[in-house]
């Protein structure tokens, strides 16, 4: 019956509390979704009881992240930051931080609590009271949040050695004066065995003083081996620091070696049998092909420990530490390494859209430095339905990058995808196609698939979409302008598109094609006879058709004097001038006023002068017509042409100007602008447009070092662990604060606890000064107790003689001999220390 009554009255206690529990919570969610007077949340802070405190602490900390004002509530909550809930003084913290720039004064009423937290039991609260002290943005205060950092920099909790080199930038900030005591706290924190204070020590330390890398030469190695424990923030920080640190400390050298599978004169060389010897070859390379030869790039040990120990990270779930490590492999490592990383960036493709736009971005980078590895995952560039804007131009742009390294069977696949989508609906996709054609044509070594790209672009050009056109054209002129002797047939068919293009830039491109490389076939030239055909509409062509119009006559009346120039005119004087050829020409000095309609009716009806060559009336014809147009331009322009072949004999000049060899234009890739910018760099996606500098967004002056000259590099010897315990023990004597970790392990050794422990033969024999016994001494006696026995007897009688017959000079050679080993073993300890 007892238990029955015990069991019944714990139901009914559980029940209780069951029902008291629900209502809170049900008067919670009430109390939380509508807001109580000021007068009641006032009351509620000044209350003696933890949960109403706790309430209006909630409240208030909703109001604030609401952007309500909260302020008038400062003193009242200040109140309880002296409360030992660790719930209540994560609040009242989180408010401090929040206002304490508003109301200083107040706010310094705080800090003694703060400062007494610091010695607080639990290490969450003087981790947080490191945070609080250190984000009260009061530069007064900056001695003391500096001594807090000492302070917090030897503290047994490496949790709380964290929330201090964290606090090392805060308190930069607040007063740069205090940078020298930074910095020692610094080269304390960076040496840290806890691979999460390490990491936040490299992050204040790119906060600070980025350039001072003589603090990470004794740290060099085991910040490396911590890197892969560190958290995200941690990793990124260390890549960081560990790809300037490389340009700065590591030369680049490289060294010639004969490529595989190359003879000495530089030819092949011929395959060998199984059982065939194998010799090398033995020569003066100074004799050899320099074309057999390949320069590699030799690493130093140091930044290939590095390199191979970034590829765990290569699997981490976080982007952005997968980038930092292409980032190392792209501008310190070598091809070979850089390879390991181009899978994990194609795996980010999978993400969402904003992780996998700002991957391709990365991937755009990559690939401009080595597109041949990325053949391989072709398929992941296709386009999609669900595709914006901004991924699949850089999808179109990928695939024109890896186009001239990839086998004909993918090239062949790319086109048809890139024709594919040159039909579609959208204007943008249609001219993004057309121009990755075109780009690809360029890169091309093939010439089956340039022509293949041209025929794909001359079908573009009957389109209704006058853009588009004006685009192919624009492509369709880069690509004769490579090889004119083989597109004379592609002019002649341009040409014939004069009567149903409608565009004016696609007009133009016309026009300027058929006066560029007309004459290339001088048995073909059909160049008089389009401008005699666009002379009849000129006045109804807009002004970019009549700018080409007027080339194009400038360069067919050069062509015709110099293929047949004029006679040279004797000297009289008692000639007239109105008999000469030469009135057909407008080169008087008189300029447009002498020349008429008038004077070509004259030469006509003159009976004694030839008939006039047609091309000369025609160039004439459209100086005339320009003479009158509404455009400063355009008769600019034609007084140019005009006084450049005024004297037909003098066509030099002419010559040079018009029918000059012109370049050939390079469609660069839409990212070669911002190759310079590094990988990871916020630069990539926003671009130059985006005004990085001096908007205080990181990435703008992400500029890496350039690699130090071979002999100039620090003395690799820095970096050796060795110098690291030297270091430790040189600090010491300046009464640096001794971490956490390093004081733990040296009460060890002191009390004789070691790593063996006193199971391991450490001990009483540690305690006692004796030295530990080794497996081999423990065998060593077994093996000699039967003998010992017989012998222990003699030798007590023979130590009990010489007791006896020691004497005065004896006793005093044994104290120096003490005091010569004690100072030996003082000396080794300072050592170790």
């Amino acid at each position: 019956m007892e238990s029955i009554s015990r069991i019944s009255a714990m139901l009914e206690t559980a029940r209780d509390l069951t029902l008291e529990a629900a209502r809170d919570a049900s008067a919670a969610r009430k109390t939380s979704s509508r807001p109580i007077p000021a007068q009641q949340l006032k009351r509620l802070l000044d209350s003696r009881h933890e949960r109403e405190v706790l309430e209006g602490l909630r409240r208030i900390i909703a109001m604030a992240y609401r952007n309500q004002p909260t302020l008038p509530f400062f003193s009242a909550v200040i109140k309880n930051i002296a409360s030992p809930s660790l719930e209540i003084k994560k609040l009242v913290y989180i408010y401090l931080l929040l206002h304490a720039e508003s109301e200083p004064d107040t706010a310094l009423l705080s800090i003694n609590t703060i400062q007494k937290s610091l010695a607080d039991s639990n290490p969450q609260v003087r981790a947080l009271a490191m945070r609080v002290m250190s984000g009260i943005r009061v530069p007064v205060i900056s001695q003391i949040v500096s001594l807090g950092i000492k302070r917090g920099t030897g503290d047994m909790s490496p949790y709380v050695r964290k929330a201090a080199a964290l606090a090392i930038p805060k308190c930069y900030s607040l007063d740069p004066n205090t940078m020298p005591q930074l910095v020692d706290y610094l080269s304390i924190l960076l040496g840290d065995k806890q691979y999460y204070v390490a990491g936040a020590a490299v992050a204040a330390f790119l906060e600070i003083c980025p350039e001072r890398i003589d603090l990470i030469h004794p740290h060099y190695r085991s910040l490396i081996r911590k890197l892969v424990d560190m958290d995200e923030w941690g990793q990124l920080a260390t890549l960081r620091l560990m790809t300037t640190y490389a340009r700065k400390c590591f030369p680049r050298r490289t060294r010639r070696v004969k490529r595989p599978g190359v003879t000495k004169n530089g030819t092949a060389k011929p395959t060998k049998g199984f059982y065939d010897e194998s010799s090398e070859e033995s020569g003066d390379e100074d004799t050899a092909d320099p074309s057999s030869f390949e320069e590699v790039v030799v690493l130093d040990p140091d930044l290939e420990y590095l390199l191979k120990s970034l590829t765990p990270l290569l699997q981490s779930r976080n982007s952005a530490v997968v980038v930092a490590v292409a980032r190392c492999y792209l501008h310190l490592g070598t091809p070979a390494y850089l390879d390991l990383a181009i899978g994990p960036l194609i795996s980010l493709l999978r993400s969402s859209p904003d992780v996998e736009l700002i991957a391709l971005h990365n991937v755009v980078r990559v690939c401009m430095a080595r597109p041949e590895a990325f053949v391989r995952y072709s398929s992941h560039f296709l386009l999609r339905s669900t595709d914006s804007p901004q991924i699949w131009r850089l999808k179109l742009e990928i695939l024109t990058l890896i186009f001239p390294h990839s086998p004909h069977h993918l090239q062949s696949l790319i086109l048809a995808e890139l024709a594919h989508f040159t039909g579609g609906h959208d204007a943008g996709l249609v001219r993004e196609a057309v121009r990755a054609i075109g780009r690809c044509a360029q890169r091309s070594s093939d010439q089956r698939v340039a022509a293949r790209c041209m025929r794909l672009l001359l079908s573009q050009i009957s389109s209704p979409d006058a853009r588009l056109v004006a685009e192919a054209l624009e492509v369709v002129r880069h690509l004769i302008q490579r090889d004119p002797e083989s597109h004379r047939g592609t002019v002649v068919r341009l040409a014939k598109n004069l009567d149903t293009a409608t565009s004016p830039a696609a007009r133009a491109s016309i026009i300027w094609l058929v006066g560029e490389f007309a004459s290339v076939d001088p048995s073909n030239n059909i160049a008089a006879d389009v401008l005699r055909i666009l002379a009849k509409g000129y006045a109804g062509e807009a002004e970019e058709s009549k700018l080409q119009i007027l080339l194009l006559a400038a360069k067919v009346y050069l062509q015709h004097l110099l293929l047949d120039p004029p006679p040279k005119p004797e000297a009289s004087p008692d000639k007239d001038a109105a008999a000469s050829p030469s009135l057909l020409l407008p080169g008087d000095e008189g300029g447009f006023g002498e020349f008429n309609d008038a004077s070509i009716v004259e030469a006509k009806e003159t009976p004694a002068a030839a008939p006039p060559h047609p091309i000369p009336v025609l160039y004439n014809y459209i100086l005339l017509l320009t003479r009158y147009d509404t455009s400063y331009d355009l008769r600019d322009r034609a007084r140019v042409y005009r006084a450049l072949l005024a004297v037909p004999s003098a066509t030099d000049l002419a010559s040079l100007l018009l029918l000059a060899p012109k370049p050939v234009p390079h469609a660069p890739s839409p990212s070669e602008s911002r190759a310079a910018y590094t990988l990871g760099n916020a630069s990539l996606v926003i671009g130059d447009e985006g005004g990085v500098v001096g908007t205080g967004l990181r990435g703008g002056d992400d500029v890496l070092p350039e690699w130090v000259r071979a002999g100039d590099e620090p003395d690799p010897t820095l970096r050796d662990e060795a110098g690291v315990a030297r270091e430790y023990a040189y600090v010491a004597t300046k009464e640096r604060v001794v971490p956490a970790g390093e004081q733990l392990d040296r009460a060890a050794k002191e009390s004789g606890f070691g790593v063996g422990g006193i199971g391991a033969g450490g001990g009483v024999d540690q305690l006692n000064g004796a030295k530990e016994k080794t497996l081999d001494d423990w065998l060593a006696e077994d093996e000699d107790a039967d003998g010992d026995d017989d012998e222990e007897s003699e030798e007590t009688e023979s130590e009990e003689t010489d007791e006896d017959e020691e004497t005065d000079e004896e006793e005093e050679e044994e104290e120096e001999t003490e005091s010569e080993d004690d100072d030996a073993g003082e000396g080794q300890r300072l050592v170790r220390g």
